[in-house]
């Protein structure tokens, strides 16, 4: 089983990438062939169209291709002003929805204080809809407030992390 880890946000030491490193350590302990991508690390490019016309750079063609052929998506979602990021739309801008049917997704959706989770859940579900993809339904939603140092003080986030990774993974051996 092919799974990518995909941190979804732009900010270099954000807390998505926190969660999305201790999802990563959580799944490297699973029997499955995992893959990291995270959003903050230079050289993604933003989209411009269609890529037979435009030359886009190995680094975000990889992360396409990756996402692409993966059986599992699990996703950290970042929220910024009621949305999720523009780094993590424009990803998906080079994937092809006719290739990602059946895919299983799982999300950690993190936010600086305590709303818009609804919203965003509701936007992203949409968009993995776009795709094809099938949703586990409990996602994991989090503040800023639970990781402190660079390191998620929250016990109760990390146990909700590892369930949504497992019901995830259940999930796709399922389908």
């Amino acid at each position: 089983m092919k799974v990518i880890v995909l941190s979804g946000s732009p900010r270099k030491s954000g807390n998505t990438q926190i969660l999305m490193k201790h999802v990563l350590e959580y799944v490297n302990q699973k029997d499955v062939d995992v893959k990291f991508i995270n959003l903050a690390d230079d050289g993604f490019e933003s989209y411009r169209g269609d890529s037979s016309e435009i030359n886009y750079n190995e680094k975000t063609l990889q992360a396409a291709k990756d996402i692409t052929e993966a059986d599992v998506w699990l996703v950290g979602v970042p929220v910024y002003n009621s949305m999720f990021s523009a780094a993590l739309k424009n990803i998906f801008e080079f994937v092809s929805y006719k290739e990602t049917e059946g895919i299983i997704a799982g999300f950690a959706i993190i936010a600086g204080g305590m709303i818009s989770f609804g919203d965003v859940q509701t936007l992203f579900t949409q968009l993995m809809s776009y795709f094809r993809v099938i949703t586990n339904p409990t996602p994991v939603y989090t503040s800023a407030e639970k990781i402190i140092d660079g390191k998620i003080e929250d016990e109760d986030v990390k146990y909700r992390l590892t369930q949504m990774v497992d019901k995830t993974l259940e999930l796709a051996r399922k389908n």
